[in-house]
């Protein structure tokens, strides 16, 4: 069995339109020792827009540009690809794979060539599942330093090379083969067939998509009680009370623990305060500790931050 490690590089990424310029491979057997490296460079046959993972323009690539002119484009690349790709023999990795999944499949429309054909899996995603970490993406660059990898990113081959060394230290972290890495884990590989693609999946992402919905079920289901309490109590308010003329919001999460937050927001009525759920129309932010943008805004627009709990110890003196 050998891994494939690949990545890819383009001179402009649209909605359905990826332009390839590089083909970075990395082949090892299963133990990680290194048996092919090489990056395939081709003629994107267009301009180059490049932008970073944020859309914004700036990006530069370690080659020089005019190079690519001097090599064919990407069907002449096609066969060498596909045999990395669709060995039997073989295991193929990459890093947020996806993205480059989805650039193979575009050229290959793109050229009317066939679709390409196998399995894939992610680092990226590997290290989702090893850290328990699904809210978020972790970029290479971050992954391989936290692994202690070094690399020049964005050289294709530097890339493959670098997602294989990020790889095989997520392995030994865990010691296991990258086999072992999938089962104990539950991942499900990606795959590619007649130009439609299939995400990896696993186990751990269904845990963490069942607990994200009910925590947002558990939120509804606060936030609809706490503002039940808000709309009935709003305009019963005691006029010229001691809080008359503030005007409070609180922090997500103390609105969220309703036998907190309702008898908090019936003292500030009775005490002739009020109650918006905009922070930047308040003049009175509550929460447990001064951050979030929540807080961030409510301080932008002039409110006073007070702890939760200098506000009840305020409203049990009153």
């Amino acid at each position: 069995m050998k891994y494939v490690f690949f990545d890819i590089e383009c001179a402009c990424v649209f909605k359905n339109v990826a332009k390839m310029c590089a083909f970075g491979y990395v082949v090892t057997d299963e133990n990680f020792v290194l048996l092919e490296r090489n990056d395939i460079l081709m003629n994107p046959r267009g301009k180059f827009h490049l932008t970073d993972r944020k859309g914004k323009e700036g990006l530069v690539l370690p080659y020089e540009y005019e190079d690519f002119k001097k090599y064919p484009p990407f069907p002449a690349a096609y066969r060498k690809i596909k045999s990395l790709l669709e060995d039997r023999d073989a295991i193929v990795l990459g890093h947020a794979t996806l993205n480059d999944v989805n650039y193979l499949n575009l050229e290959t429309k793109r050229y009317k060539l066939p679709s390409f054909r196998f399995d894939w899996h992610d680092t990226q995603f590997f290290w989702m599942n090893t850290d328990k970490s699904f809210e978020r993406q972790i970029g290479l660059g971050a992954m391989a330093e936290a692994l202690g990898v070094e690399f020049v990113p964005h050289r294709a081959v530097d890339d493959a090379y670098a997602t294989m060394r990020v790889c095989e230290a997520l392995c030994k972290r865990e010691n296991v083969s990258v086999r072992g890495l999938t089962e104990k884990y539950r991942i499900r590989a990606g795959r590619i067939e007649g130009y439609k693609i299939r995400q990896p999946h696993s186990e751990g992402l269904d845990r963490y998509f069942a607990e994200r919905d009910e925590q947002r079920e558990t939120h509804m289901r606060a936030h609809e009680a706490f503002y039940r309490v808000v709309n009935k109590h709003m305009n019963r308010r005691k006029k010229g009370g001691s809080l008359e003329g503030k005007v409070f919001c609180f922090a997500r999460d103390v609105e969220d623990e309703v036998d907190v937050s309702t008898k908090l927001v019936k003292a500030i009525f009775e005490a002739g305060g009020r109650y918006t759920s905009h922070p930047a129309e308040c003049n009175v932010y509550i929460a447990r500790e001064k951050e979030g943008v929540r807080c961030q805004n409510a301080l932008q627009g002039g409110a006073a931050f007070v702890s939760l709990e200098q506000l009840e110890s305020a409203l049990a003196k009153d």
